[in-house]
């Protein structure tokens, strides 16, 4: 029987790992293996809204951030959305994410969860997260662009992801990216030397919009919304 669009993923998830060495100071975080709910969390959600066949064009964010799919093992899904929106309820933790906030007043304005998940489908350039330690013990995101060494680390771990995900069911002909600035350039760049996309279409991030720009929120709303129809299906 051929695999739906959510085995795909599940799959996917379930088998990530890095084992390759990293910076001093840098951490990986893999949600699906250090918080026991996140893997049937995950699941229930790509059985959802992802078990069928259908092709759908990729959103490509940074990689995980600890309180987002840090949380919930679904990119840009803080504990808050999963419950309200997705009807999905995890115990024992609540996170709160300006991110996850954005991009659901986006799937709203699309039409609701269903519709969207059926249209799209969240990946980030690195699909595990990091965290650097600071000298008081406390942990931080860190992205892969925010030092060359973490970078090259990564960059074949990267490539090899991508790959796997856009066997899933992807339209090759465009790719969101989330971030106009470094993630941005860094996927141009890829771009050009793996040709996974014909058209790589930049869109402010959504944790810069809730941070520097929140009173212009729908500007950027409708921003998203303009590009998707522009090369929609």
């Amino acid at each position: 029987m051929k695999m739906t669009f959510a085995d795909h993923v599940i799959d996917f998830n379930s088998n990530l790992q890095y084992t390759g060495k990293l910076p001093k100071g840098i951490r990986i975080m893999n949600p699906f293996r250090e918080q026991p709910q996140v893997m049937g969390i995950m699941k229930q959600f790509y059985r959802r809204f992802y078990g069928d066949h259908h092709q759908r064009q990729i959103i490509m964010g940074i990689n995980p951030g600890r309180l987002g799919s840090g949380s919930t093992g679904i990119p840009f899904t803080d504990t808050k959305r999963l419950q309200s929106v997705c009807g999905i309820s995890i115990s024992g933790i609540q996170t709160h994410e300006p991110s996850s906030v954005f991009i659901y007043d986006v799937i709203a304005a699309y039409g609701g969860p269903e519709k969207f998940y059926h249209d799209f489908y969240f990946a980030s350039v690195s699909p595990l997260g990091f965290t650097a330690v600071k000298e008081d013990g406390t942990e931080i995101n860190y992205n892969y662009y925010d030092s060359a060494a973490l970078t090259k680390a990564v960059y074949p771990f990267m490539v090899e992801n991508i790959k796997k995900q856009l066997a899933f069911g992807v339209d090759r002909n465009v790719c969101y990216c989330l971030g106009t600035g470094k993630n941005y350039q860094f996927l141009v760049k890829l771009n050009e030397k793996e040709g996974f996309f014909k058209t790589i279409v930049p869109l402010e991030h959504p944790r810069f919009v809730m941070q520097y720009r929140s009173k212009r929120k729908q500007e950027f709303i409708d921003k998203y919304l303009d590009s998707f129809k522009e090369y929609s299906h």
